[in-house]
């Protein structure tokens, strides 16, 4: 069975981080090992919420409790997303590190959170510099929204051709599988959005119907769903078209709903049989 330590925050009412990523890699059959980075009553985006947050020390105490049970040789990724802290983002990496030296066939895919097309940055000073510096580098898949993907490469980009040329300096730094989420060029209609995976010189396309539903989290389930299927097919237009399928068919739902929160599992069907599925595209 394949096993995943996912490093991600936890929230006890709603869905993101490790509360929107564990469950759609279960319901597809994959072990999931989550470490919390922070344990708060429900996500920011109320404005108010209660709990605290750990640090890199309780991160790697928890990591070293694995690691006594000689199961790290078992983990087949490493899954991380929104970092609080560089502090927390070094105990990510150094536990990427622990797991390759037991297994090195394993593969990390980090979500790096940074910021959002309309609202520009929004993580803590540091993190930014973190994630292009030392988490992307580090990773064998990426996931970054087409914000987070301009200020990795460190341009602007509107045109597909001007994406590419993005991914690929992406690439350059490490990472061997790119995937591109909340993607609008030149080209994208108006009632459209994209999403471009990339490897190996390659780039597939999946444009799905754009949705009237603002909620958090979905960012941290398609990049849960891409690894698993990634991990299964090790094809970077399979994982695309599933992962497309599943998230759009699970904010349908959540716009019929017209619901605050991902019904994650209202919609769970979705995650192994997509209402709907759409074309894979090379570009």
């Amino acid at each position: 069975m394949v096993a995943v330590l996912s490093i991600q925050s936890h929230v006890a009412y709603g869905h993101v981080g490790n509360s929107s990523a564990v469950f759609p890699l279960q319901r597809l059959g994959i072990e999931v090992w989550p470490v919390h980075t922070v344990q708060f009553s429900n996500h920011t985006g109320y404005g108010e919420w209660k709990g605290r947050v750990f640090d890199g020390q309780a991160i790697e105490e928890v990591v070293d409790g694995i690691a006594e049970r000689g199961v790290l040789g078992s983990c087949d990724a490493v899954l991380s997303g929104y970092l609080g802290s560089a502090d927390i983002g070094h105990a990510v990496v150094q536990t990427v590190q622990r797991v390759r030296s037991v297994n090195p066939a394993a593969v990390y895919c980090c979500d790096p959170v940074i910021g959002d097309v309309g609202r520009g940055v929004f993580v803590r000073p540091g993190i930014p510099e973190f994630m292009r510096e030392v988490a992307v580098p580090a990773a064998d898949l990426v996931t970054p929204n087409h914000f987070e993907l301009d200020f990795l490469a460190g341009t602007a980009t509107k045109t597909l051709d001007e994406v590419r040329d993005a991914v690929d300096a992406v690439q350059a730094f490490g990472p061997r599988v790119v995937l591109t989420t909340s993607l609008v060029t030149d080209d994208t209609p108006g009632d459209a959005v994209d999403l471009l995976a990339s490897e190996g010189g390659r780039h597939f396309r999946v444009r799905t119907p754009r949705l009237d539903v603002s909620v958090n989290g979905a960012g941290d389930a398609i990049a849960a769903l891409f690894l698993a299927h990634w991990l299964s097919s090790r094809d970077a237009g399979a994982a695309l078209g599933a992962a497309a399928a599943s998230v759009h068919g699970l904010l349908e739902a959540t716009e019929k709903a017209r619901s605050r929160e991902i019904l994650l599992v209202a919609a769970q069907d979705e995650f192994v049989t997509p209402s709907h599925t759409f074309p894979v595209e090379e570009v």
